[in-house]
């Protein structure tokens, strides 16, 4: 009950972002999830003994969506840069015996929590945006609940036992079924809304089997997201990543699906687009 509350709270408070939020408070908001996911990772990485530093590569996480909004083109020189500070500090400020597990904690999480899901913002201010992020959030959402269900009602024989206890075959491919049925409720939806002459929701300029295509794309993404997220945990031997979302865990926990779902969904776009 506590997970379906949550959900229900959350979601609404998203969707009406991804459409009538501006670009600038969409970037403040994944910026600032994406450092308490940072948090929590880092918090991890502790377990196995590492000591990154946590306000600088939360830092480094925050220049790099404010480095995303105002110079869009220069986001891989800037995670560059902030990669070498990280390394450097690292480098300089770790006794010897834990320099590799710092840096490369941190570089990690810059990558990870940081440069992955900029993708989010980058898709708001792509051709029909709000449209995509509705896409993405949906069909990640409805993946996530399926599985669950279908889990619970048919699972026998388990997805990835080592890495996953929970997860089962069943789950996974309801999970592929409840993406895809989801993508299609929102091409009839915005085919319904586009003869009303609105364009609030739009997919039209791809054909309908390549949104479909893709929302099997993104649920697999989705749930290889969960899986590595769930071998990082196991590996520093913990079950939630943290505790500040009542029945999700932390907020790792609620993201991990996305981290791999979003960046998959924006390099599709991009490769349509070019070829």
């Amino acid at each position: 009950m506590k997970r379906v509350l949550t959900a229900l709270i959350l979601a609404p408070l998203v969707l009406v972002l991804v459409f009538l939020g501006p670009i600038w408070l969409i970037t403040l908001v994944v910026a600032g999830v994406a450092m308490l996911a940072a948090w929590e990772f880092l918090a991890l990485t502790e377990h196995r003994g590492a000591k990154p530093p946590r306000v600088l590569t939360l830092g480094a996480i925050g220049l790099l969506f404010a480095g995303n909004f105002q110079w869009p083109d220069e986001t891989i020189t800037l995670f560059g840069l902030l990669a070498i500070v990280l390394l450097v500090y690292c480098t300089f400020s770790s006794p010897v015996d834990r320099a590799l597990s710092d840096a490369t904690s941190s570089l990690f999480a810059l990558f990870y929590l940081g440069l992955t899901l900029i993708s989010i913002p980058m898709l708001r201010e792509a051709t029909n945006g709000p449209s995509l992020l509705a896409f993405l959030f949906l069909t990640v959402w409805a993946g996530d609940t399926v599985a669950m269900y279908a889990g619970r009602m048919f699972g026998k024989r388990k997805l990835a036992p080592n890495l996953s206890p929970n997860k089962t075959w069943a789950g996974a491919v309801g999970s592929v079924v409840g993406a895809v049925a989801v993508a299609g409720m929102l091409l009839a939806l915005s085919s319904y809304l586009a003869e009303w002459n609105s364009v609030k929701l739009s997919y039209a300029d791809a054909p309908w089997w390549y949104w479909l295509v893709l929302a099997l794309v993104v649920n697999v993404a989705a749930q290889v997201g969960d899986l590595a997220e769930s071998a990082l945990k196991r590996s520093a031997g913990v079950k939630d990543s943290g505790t500040l979302l009542p029945g999700h865990g932390g907020v790792l926990d609620r993201i991990d699906a996305l981290l791999l779902a979003a960046p998959v969904l924006w390099y599709a776009q991009v490769v349509r687009l070019r070829f």
